[in-house]
């Protein structure tokens, strides 16, 4: 019997894979995503559907696949050439769920639970993005959809249950409130910041410093966007943001204590080359994977990654500890929820097939045996509701214990032997069962 497919969740985050080798394997473009992902599944027919998630904590790849094994270690090996990272090192780096463990993973991710910010609001919204960009490109279909959209109502029932996410905070928001304390620590007054890169992260903290009362020195490659965000935000904080020509950088990261850089680039914009030795202590939030920031060789430069972060995050979720517990009792829940609706989509409609074969069946000898003269016409419509009677009192009982074990381990192989037996294709049974919620889910 053919293997049944399943979920595969191959993940690389902050927990389990530091910032040196995240940032190694981090993908910039879409473009790049795209080209991965088209050529792991040409080149590997048991990939059926695949999702990537890439963002600054973490490189996530979800799979739906009937090789759990063959398949981890044919994506980690292409994943290790593209980026040039030994195999042994990509593998004992990445934390590897199946099937109910992959789909509590996702829920986790989707509800924030697994983020360096217990109950940040970004990671929705991230992966929103990675599952729309994948199924636009035909690169996923029904199965992670359905997985996707029971994380996104996870994620919906466990912000609408707890008070996790009240207040919420980010990657963005500890910088900035670390920076301030580290300012106000030192005795720093003058409450200036540069802040190169205006993407959604060098928003998000531009807010952050602008809700503490700073005022922004901003640069960007694009002026342009640069000109933009500043204008947008100028409007609500009495022009505090200043546009800076990209070409001042070196001269600006020896004038200011305070400096966030969070850009795209996939090297080093502010090399040690660059950096004077100055008479004040200065303090450098490099919010990039991969890094954007060479360690300076200078000791009154104190530079933090999003790593370092980690312990002031640990405060955070140590004061929402409650609310924590609640939200993992929330997403078990969901898992079994979703677990047993995956198992009630082969059920109801492989019933509702047994059903139909033995109907058409009947009829079809009745029709027959009228045909042939062995039956007079006039009692075709009494013995059709005989014929009709029979077969379900005949599948009365094989009906009870089909939805008795539904949510069941047995009952796949169960199911799976049915279909054979009775030469059901699995489209014809799942085709209509399930309404993507595409739209409703990313709008």
């Amino acid at each position: 019997m053919e293997q049944l497919a399943g979920f595969l969740a191959i993940s690389f985050s902050h927990k389990s894979t530091q910032i040196d080798i995240r940032e190694k394997i981090a993908f910039s473009t879409t473009q790049e995503i795209k080209s991965f992902l088209q050529n792991l599944k040409i080149e590997n027919k048991n990939i059926q559907e695949v999702v990537l998630l890439s963002t600054c904590n973490r490189v996530e790849i979800y799979i739906y696949t009937p090789e759990f094994e063959d398949t981890k270690k044919f994506v980690i090996t292409k994943l290790s050439k593209k980026k040039s990272i030994d195999f042994e090192e990509l593998q004992k780096n990445a934390d590897i769920y199946t099937n109910q463990e992959a789909i509590h993973h996702v829920f986790c991710v989707a509800s924030s639970l697994d983020s360096i910010v217990v109950g940040e609001t970004q990671i929705a919204g991230q992966l929103k993005s990675a599952y729309k960009f994948c199924f636009d490109n035909q690169l996923c279909g029904k199965n992670l959809t359905r997985l996707i959209h029971f994380a996104f109502r996870c994620a919906a029932a466990v912000r609408n249950s707890t008070q996790i996410s009240n207040n919420s905070i980010s990657v963005a928001s500890l910088a900035a409130k670390e920076a301030n304390s580290l300012l106000e620590k030192n005795g720093i007054k003058d409450k200036i910041a540069v802040v190169i890169g205006v993407g959604e992260m060098g928003s998000l903290t531009s807010k952050h410093l602008l809700h503490y009362g700073y005022r922004i020195l901003l640069l960007n490659r694009n002026k342009q966007k640069a000109l933009v965000l500043a204008e947008e935000l100028n409007s609500e904080y009495n022009d505090k943001i200043e546009v800076k020509n990209f070409s001042e950088l070196p001269t600006l990261i020896n004038q200011y204590p305070l400096l966030f850089c969070a850009t795209s680039a996939t090297q080093f914009i502010i090399l040690d080359s660059m950096v004077e030795d100055v008479d004040f202590k200065r303090f450098w939030f490099d919010l990039s994977v991969p890094r954007n920031i060479q360690n300076p060789q200078i000791d009154k430069i104190h530079l933090f990654d999003v790593d370092d972060l980690q312990q002031v995050a640990d405060e955070n979720l140590e004061s929402r500890k409650k609310n924590t517990i609640k939200a993992y009792e929330i997403v078990g829940q969901h898992t079994l929820d979703f677990s047993k609706w995956l198992q009630s989509l082969g059920i109801d409609p492989l019933i509702k097939k047994l059903r139909e074969l033995a109907k058409n069946a009947s009829l079809k000898e009745l029709e027959r045996s009228i045909k042939k003269g062995f039956l007079p016409k006039e009692y075709e419509e009494n013995v059709a509701k005989i014929l009709h009677s029979a077969f379900n009192v005949f599948l009365h009982q094989p009906t009870i214990n089909l939805k008795k074990i539904s949510d069941k381990e047995e009952a796949d192989p169960i199911i799976e032997a049915l279909k054979t037996i009775f030469d059901i294709n699995d489209e014809v049974v799942l085709i209509n069962r399930y309404k993507c919620e595409y739209d409703t889910i990313l709008h």
